[in-house]
């Protein structure tokens, strides 16, 4: 870790009406006394704003400016900070920085000054991440998975699981030194009861990556299904806009349109495909290409059709790509309910008997709310961001996923009786591994890749 001062624009590119500019380090009073005209920085009372006037290397006024000093530990790097606010032109903002760095600052690099609160122990590992996610946050839900975690809930949660592992680690191993005796101080009946709370936990934190990850980075929706059933109609009307073309002819829609909608705090991506059927067109072939790629790709899939169409082509057309459907969530649409016309009555004997099916209008409207309940439902019934710790980040739930196959190998081992020494190296790995989620042990190539992806100021 260096020990320099550093300074970065904070705030966004662009012009506003302000701006802020942070510089910290041990020098970052010294600092600020070089270029600034008012009460002298080295009299800052922690935690007040002073006004002050900040001159550039030629002793010419740049601008009127706030500055509220943070003294170590009490900063959110550990370290003497300041923030400065300037008025937010993009000139003075450059001028500042400019006189800082002449004034002995470093220019930060990317995510520096988390990476100092996390080397100075402010916070952890995943805090550190969630700030990242908390700055990109776009939907309620995905700021709500970010929050709970930069407030430690998720970092508590596994440092219990770890200080419960090592006393146990520590009384296998203490059974190592009275080999002799054959003496055993782990009672192997709790061993096995905490193993399995362990499991259970690390499992559930495991399955809630599929929840998370959908979140974080918004939900997928393909619309699929044969030609002219209704496809570009249902996007528009999710969208809440006229995104796609409407027409009775089909083949109308050759490439995949999509539209994104913020709906109960979710991100929605909703994908309009081609119309899936065998044709000579070669473009339409190509979007018919895509959409099929879609298929496979998407958090959900809306499959439609349309009963005032021919519904035996239709049927096969479904019967064709059954199984690319059933490895992802998907709900059946039946179109132009408000013609009253009835069901296909073979459709029941091509779907399995648990396929959600919903009848819809893009007349009247009808079913469009309950859509986006099924899918809003798929996706947060199980776990509540507010109230329980959910995984979005794929280094966490890496790390997680082998820490519960050294714990399936421990309960394996207690099962077979296994001698203390290679139980208690399941166990120490398990350690390892949720001990470099929290940063407890890391290294500098993943501190690098961290944190290389903040923003500069961060």
């Amino acid at each position: 870790m260096k020990h320099d001062t550093i300074t970065a624009i904070a705030t966004p590119p662009g012009t506003g009406g302000i701006a802020v500019i942070r510089l910290s380090g041990p020098d970052a009073l010294s600092i600020l006394d070089k270029v600034w005209t008012g009460t002298s920085p080295l009299t800052f009372i922690p935690r007040t704003a002073h006004l002050g006037t900040i001159n550039d290397p030629k002793d010419i006024p740049v601008d009127q400016t706030v500055a509220i000093y943070f003294k170590a530990p009490a900063s959110f790097t550990g370290e003497d900070t300041i923030e400065i606010s300037c008025h937010g032109s993009q000139f003075i903002q450059r001028q500042i920085l400019h006189t800082l760095v002449s004034a002995g600052a470093r220019t930060a690099q990317p995510g520096e000054f988390t990476r100092r609160a996390f080397l100075n122990g402010k916070i952890d590992l995943t805090q550190a991440e969630a700030i990242a996610d908390l700055i990109a946050a776009s939907s309620q839900a995905a700021h709500d998975i970010a929050l709970t975690q930069t407030k430690g809930q998720f970092s508590d949660e596994l440092r219990n699981l770890r200080e419960q592992l090592l006393q146990l680690t520590s009384l296998l191993e203490l059974e190592l030194d009275f080999s002799e005796e054959d003496v055993q101080f782990a009672d192997r009946k709790a061993l096995v009861n905490l193993a399995t709370h362990i499991r259970n936990r690390i499992q559930r934190l495991t399955d809630s990556y599929a929840s998370g990850n959908v979140i974080k980075k918004g939900i997928s929706v393909a619309i699929a299904g044969a030609p002219n059933t209704g496809k570009s109609t249902l996007l528009n009307h999710l969208a809440g806009d006229d995104k796609a073309i409407v027409s009775d002819i089909p083949g109308t829609t050759r490439d995949t349109i999509e539209a994104t909608a913020s709906i109960n705090g979710l991100d929605f991506r909703f994908i309009d495909t081609a119309g899936l059927r065998h044709t000579n067109d070669s473009i339409e072939n190509l979007g018919i290409g895509r959409a099929l790629t879609q298929l496979t790709r998407a958090d959900f899939i809306l499959w439609l059709i349309d009963p005032s169409l021919p519904t035996d082509p239709q049927l096969d057309l479904l019967r064709n790509h059954l199984s690319t459907i059933r490895a992802t969530p998907h709900l059946i649409l039946l179109t132009k309910s408000d013609l009253g016309i009835t069901v296909p009555s073979n459709l029941n004997k091509i779907l399995p008997q648990d396929t959600p099916i919903l009848r819809i209008s893009a007349l009247t409207g009808q079913g469009i709310d309950e859509i986006i309940r099924i899918i809003t439902g798929k996706f947060l019934n199980a776990y509540n961001p507010r109230q329980e710790t959910i995984i979005a980040n794929a280094r966490h739930y890496e790390a997680l996923i082998h820490a519960q196959e050294s714990i399936e190998r421990v309960l394996n081992g207690l099962d077979n009786g296994l001698n203390s020494d290679m139980i208690s190296a399941d166990l120490r790995e398990i350690l390892h591994h949720l001990g470099t989620v929290t940063g407890s042990i890391t290294t500098p190539d993943i501190l690098t890749t961290i944190f290389s992806r903040f923003c500069i100021g961060k």
